[in-house]
């Protein structure tokens, strides 16, 4: 198994162009065509969580935040960047980073928080705008339902709990092969009409190359026609933050308590009591202070992040519970969540979690 076809799956479930324009995921150092012995699955690659995977003979470590997140200047070992940089290439370590790509997914680092915490009928909370595109294309009537299934397979056709979606019209097509041409139905030089579907279906605007393969791939003309539209409006699996709904509502110091419990920290930062109950929860793991507005605006309950400023606590207004749990806390599952998709799709060698805690941040 060489590093490219694990990095392959991975972007396949956080696709690269999802992340943010500030970001700086994907392979950091190391080849994609080495050979894979193992995988260190950690939040931060550290220079201690690289020499953890050299001890474990493990040459790929999947980390969530990209050790390099600036430019480098300089790569002399003067601080904990550099040093786990030149303790990586030394040693023949890749390091992969799989950041706000994986946070901009449903499934990913929220997601992984709002199963921890039990919630039911999930969305995301900030929506990012115009990730939906549409395909329109023409088949012959026989080979209708081949293409369709390519274009499913490949990902397209989704909506919300709905998956296969399309319309379909009859029509017929017109065309005229040329002498370098090798026509699937028709002959050259004479015009051709032949009875057509006309196909549309919706997609996510990151699989459209791979829409666009499984379509050329499945249909039988030489020549296949086709259009791709942007949609307006937002796609519902993308975007960042997540709200939900406990099963059974809670007291605020109930909640609280709760949430101590399952991220196991001794404090949680948070705003003033309501004297209300806890239902709907808005949530996003790491910096998130950013969506205390759209966490008001859904009128959660609760919104559960890290990160907050002494003055944004204000920005809660005595509308919500605006909780601070501290960022490596919020986004510590993010490593549960790596291994388990890895040691799924890839049993073939090992895959492990870090033994290090690399939170810089401690508590007494």
């Amino acid at each position: 198994m060489e590093i490219h076809e694990i990095i392959s799956f991975l972007e396949s479930q956080a696709p690269p162009s999802l992340q943010e324009s500030y970001d700086n995921a994907g392979l950091i150092t190391g080849q994609s065509g080495w050979e894979c012995t193992g995988i260190i699955c950690s939040l931060d690659a550290t220079e201690e969580v690289v020499l953890e995977a050299v001890s474990k003979k493990c040459n790929l470590i999947v980390a969530h935040h990209p050790i390099i997140f600036g430019g480098l200047k300089k790569i002399n070992g003067k601080n904990y960047v550099e040093k786990a940089i030149i303790t990586a290439i030394k040693n023949d370590i890749a390091v992969y980073a799989i950041h706000t790509n994986l946070d901009n997914v449903i499934r990913g680092v929220n997601g992984k928080i709002a199963s921890m915490l039990g919630l039911k009928n999930i969305s995301i909370l900030f929506p990012k705008e115009n990730m939906g595109k549409k395909l329109f294309t023409f088949v012959p009537v026989e080979k209708a339902a081949a293409v369709r299934a390519a274009i499913f397979e490949a990902g397209g056709g989704q909506i919300g709990n709905y998956s296969e979606c399309s319309f379909n019209a009859e029509g017929t097509g017109t065309f005229k092969a040329g002498e370098q041409a090798s026509p699937y139905v028709g002959e050259i030089g004479k015009q051709h009409q032949e009875k057509e579907i006309k196909i549309e279906v919706i997609f996510p605007a990151f699989l459209e190359a791979k829409i666009i393969r499984a379509l050329k791939m499945a249909h039988p003309y030489e020549e296949v026609a086709y259009d791709v539209i942007a949609l307006s409006g937002n796609w519902p699996t993308i975007g960042t933050g997540i709200v939900g709904e406990l099963p059974e509502a809670m007291d605020e110091m109930g909640f609280l308590t709760t949430m101590k419990r399952i991220f196991k920290i001794p404090v949680i930062r948070h705003s003033a009591l309501l004297n209300k109950q806890i239902k709907k929860i808005a949530i996003c793991g790491g910096a998130g202070s950013f969506l205390i507005s759209k966490a008001l605006a859904i009128n959660a309950d609760a919104y559960l992040t890290a990160d907050i400023k002494y003055h944004e606590f204000f920005d809660a207004e005595n509308r919500l519970l605006l909780a601070d749990i501290g960022h490596y806390e919020s986004e510590q599952f993010t490593i549960n969540w790596l291994q388990e998709i890895l040691e799924e799709n890839f049993p073939t060698f090992a895959v492990l979690k870090t033994a290090v805690k690399t939170n810089p941040v401690h508590y007494c």
